[in-house]
């Protein structure tokens, strides 16, 4: 799994158009897998919490997928996962810094999988 996770982060950081990466900062759904973020999709029909915690439930972490107040940069999307009423794209996320009562502090980089909602029109 290290490897992977090497892989995805190189991939990340090299394999995108040539533009800066900006830093975001607030909550955001990250999960460690892919298929947890599918997972979370399948499930999610509007509540959120109720499908993060379907997925910890099925997975035996609760951890497995959090909201979680940090400072993050976004990569390109992997893909797309859809249920009957909802598509999101799954976005790599490296966290780098996390809330604390003081405010961000950094951390090590630690490349997650986030759910991002997607609009989809009708043509």
């Amino acid at each position: 799994m290290k490897s992977a996770l090497r892989l995805a982060m190189l991939s990340l950081l090299t394999c995108t158009p040539a533009y800066s990466h900006e830093v975001e900062a607030g909550s955001v759904l990250i999960c460690d897998t892919q298929e947890q973020v599918e997972r979370f999709v399948q499930l999610f029909d509007g509540d959120r919490q109720l499908a993060i915690n379907a997925v910890n439930v099925e997975e035996h972490d609760l951890n497995a997928c959090a909201v979680v107040d940090v400072t993050y940069v976004t990569g390109a999307p992997i893909g797309v996962a859809r249920n009957s009423s909802f598509a999101f794209e799954i976005t790599p996320v490296v966290v780098i810094g996390t809330a604390t009562a003081r405010g961000y502090r950094p951390v090590k980089p630690t490349l997650y999988l986030s759910p991002m909602i997607l609009k989809e029109f009708a043509v």
